[in-house]
């Protein structure tokens, strides 16, 4: 598969209650979802079609057969023909990848290898997710260093002032700037190469954190051209749970430290490779790794841009019935250029909870208690918001049932 513009193309003229063009559950037999749930939280959980769950279940049965000849001697070379379909997927050579179980993991290896020195800054936004945040502070107090925030404008509507915000915040002790590549609790897709570009010229490094961006939105590393670039597969692409991967420019793989230190070589007897640290860390079930490329596939015979588009006015249709019946500004400009198979809405007309941090919102547990409906809502800067989050297994009839749900709890 060729690479795709990182960009993707805009939508043509389509109103957000248009969706007849499209052959919404065509593909929902795909999945195995559970019968009367109403699931727009892909972006959290993504569940795996029906090919990709047989696949791991197959690799599996695989292994349980003959353990010794599987993990000993045939695994490795699997592993580099998986991470050969990954590559095509995302734009990068095979030997510049590793898999390894989350974004998170990814994460906390590239922290674990930056050299940080006390005065250091680690440059952030005020859109990152919050884990990645708390990952940064803990490795640069341990350094001396500190986390630095970008406030990025609202509402995201021009990317060179997303840009500018971002490097206002650079001075001549910014070690290094993380990304996200589409935004968790926003959803907002930012400008990634564009930050790239603007990082080399001041040689400062760059980590983009993508969990959220393969498939929903089109990933060419060679494009993107960063440091480092963490992934989970779970999500968009719909591989199986526990599955991600890392990205790291060639100047860095030497030497690179995994999260957990295990015999870190080739038990095949290859020649050793720096992905032996990553895909040797213990015994375990490596049936996920190996149906990334069945997800792929999967996605690949339904077509990227069917997937982008369907699941974009899906979530367009949504954010605008939301927003009519909340009346909450948006936070990003209405174009497939800000956000993709996932929107996320304020909701200034209910109440923000007093529940401790890390409690779902009232809200959120009447939507599933009363009406088996599955979307996040949470705090943001101080506005309480919603997000929804669709694949190829929704309908306009699932974004009826929310609206009818929010209609009768607001």
């Amino acid at each position: 598969m060729t690479p795709p513009e990182e960009t993707p193309a805009t939508d043509d003229a389509l109103s957000p209650d248009d969706l007849s063009q499209f052959e919404f559950g065509r593909h929902t037999s795909a999945w195995s979802l559970q019968e009367g749930v109403t699931y727009l939280n892909h972006g959290s959980f993504g569940p795996s079609p029906l090919v990709v769950q047989e696949e791991r279940q197959r690799w599996s049965r695989e292994l349980e057969r003959q353990p010794m000849d599987f993990l000993v001697r045939r695994l490795e070379p699997l592993l580099d023909e998986a991470l050969t379909a990954l590559g095509r997927f995302v734009g990068s050579r095979p030997d510049e990848l590793t898999f390894v179980p989350n974004a998170t993991v990814a994460m906390n290896v590239v922290a674990n290898n930056v050299e940080l020195q006390p005065g250091d800054e680690v440059l952030l936004t005020d859109h990152e997710y919050g884990a990645v945040i708390r990952i940064w502070g803990r490795f640069c107090q341990a350094a001396g260093a500190r986390t630095v925030l970008a406030h990025l404008p609202p509402p995201l509507t021009d990317a060179g002032e997303v840009v500018d915000a971002i490097f206002d915040k650079v001075t001549e002790r910014t070690r290094l700037i993380v990304v996200s590549h589409v935004t968790s609790q926003t959803a907002t897709i930012l400008p990634v190469a564009e930050i790239t570009r603007r990082a080399r010229e001041r040689g400062i490094l760059v980590c983009v954190d993508g969990p959220h961006a393969p498939a929903q939105v089109p990933v060419d590393l060679r494009a993107i051209d960063c440091d480092y670039y963490t992934a989970s597969l779970h999500k968009w692409v719909s591989a199986p749970f526990g599955t991600g991967f890392l990205y790291v420019r060639p100047r860095h793989k030497q030497g690179l430290k995994p999260a957990i230190t295990s015999w870190g070589r080739s038990l095949s007897g290859r020649e050793p490779a720096w992905q032996d640290e990553f895909h040797w860390f213990g015994t375990y079930d490596p049936a996920g790794f190996l149906s990334v490329p069945a997800a792929i596939r999967f996605l690949d015979d339904v077509g990227l841009e069917t997937f982008r588009k369907q699941t974009h006015a899906l979530v367009r249709s949504a954010r605008q019935r939301i927003m009519d019946l909340s009346g909450g500004e948006p936070l990003t400009a209405d174009s497939p250029e800000w956000y993709g198979s996932m929107a996320t809405v304020p909701l200034p007309n209910v109440p923000r909870s007093d529940a401790w941090p890390g409690k779902p919102h009232p809200l959120q547990v009447a939507l599933w208690e009363r009406f088996q409906i599955e979307v996040p809502v949470f705090e943001w800067q101080d506005r309480l918001c919603l997000r929804v989050s669709c694949h190829l297994y929704n309908t306009p009839a699932d974004i009826d049932r929310l609206v009818a749900a929010l209609e009768e709890l607001t």
